[in-house]
Order: structure tokens, then sequence, then C-alpha cells
């Protein structure tokens, strides 16, 4: 299982706030891609997000991502839950953060992952870090830096190619 923040991750930590609390971010379609990697290699993702965002929400929904922790400050909870329900133990878990929020979480996995654009305290505990800034498709790096561990990415691209041109 991967599960990721959002804000600093997916997007570059950057929002658009409106009148009536209207909310824009931009996430990049490379981490959309980057789900479908996900997918294709039965990685189980899940997201939490330390601030509430209905975009948060619709990109998820968007995603076809079922686990989604909305505006969860502490994390480790919902972690927990996550565990439990997929009877998963810590070594079976990589986070991908870029914030103190993500530090407890990310002592807890057995693979911490920091994106480019993290904070000095989540890259020393990361035992990767992407070479891409969170917002610029560093999630799909993350997916196939995992992948590539796991020595199946030449498998996961033939597989994507074939539904690609069996569709």
């Amino acid at each position: 299982m991967l599960i990721s923040d959002v804000d600093g991750v997916w997007t570059d930590g950057s929002f658009y706030k409106g009148p009536d609390s209207f909310e824009l971010k931009k996430f990049s379609v490379f981490d959309g891609v980057g789900m479908a990697m996900a997918r294709t290699a039965d990685l189980r993702i899940a997201l939490i997000s330390g601030r509430y965002s209905p975009a948060t929400e619709s990109r998820a929904k968007e995603l076809k991502i079922k686990d989604v922790y909305n505006g969860t400050l502490n994390k480790i909870p919902a972690y927990e839950e996550l565990k439990k329900k997929y009877e998963l133990d810590d070594s079976s878990i990589a986070y991908l953060g870029d914030d103190w929020i993500d530090i407890p979480v990310m002592n807890r996995v057995a693979v911490p992952i920091a994106v480019e654009n993290a904070s000095l305290e989540v890259k020393n505990i990361a035992i990767h870090i992407t070479k891409t800034s969170g917002g610029n498709g560093a999630f799909r790096e993350a997916v196939e830096w995992i992948i590539d561990q796991q020595g199946r990415k030449e498998e996961i691209i033939e597989m994507m190619q074939k539904r690609l041109l069996d569709s």
C-alpha cells in the first residue's frame, strides 16, 4: 500500500481562494498516470490530507481513490484504520509526504518517501526522495520507483501498453 499526503505532494502546496469559499487547486495529469500505474500493479492507494478541501475530494473521486481522509491533522488514527481494514503491518506500507505533519506516519512505515520540495526534516527520514517536486508528477515518480524496486517496471509497462491497444 502507498499512502500519500495531498497538499505539497499532489499539488505544489498552493490553492486559489475566491468568494464564498470557492477553491481551486492544480493537479498534474502525470499523477493520474501514476494512479493508472498503481492500479495495473495492484498497488493500493490511500490519501491522508491534513487540510480539508473539496478539490481533493473531487480529484480523488475522479481517480477512483476510495480511501480518502480529508482534513485529518493527526494522521495516525487514519493510518491505523487503513492497516486494520486491509490487514497490513508497517512493513508492507509506503508513505509519501512533504512536511512535519507527515513525520509521525513516516516514522512507522517501511518505506518513507519524500517529494523534492519536502522539508529537511522529512527528507532526513525518507529512504527515497523524488527528483520531481509536488504538483509536478512526484506521486507518479514515487509509484514508478516502488514498481521498479519490486522488479516489476517492465511488466507493468507492457500491461499498460496492452490495455491501451485493447481499448
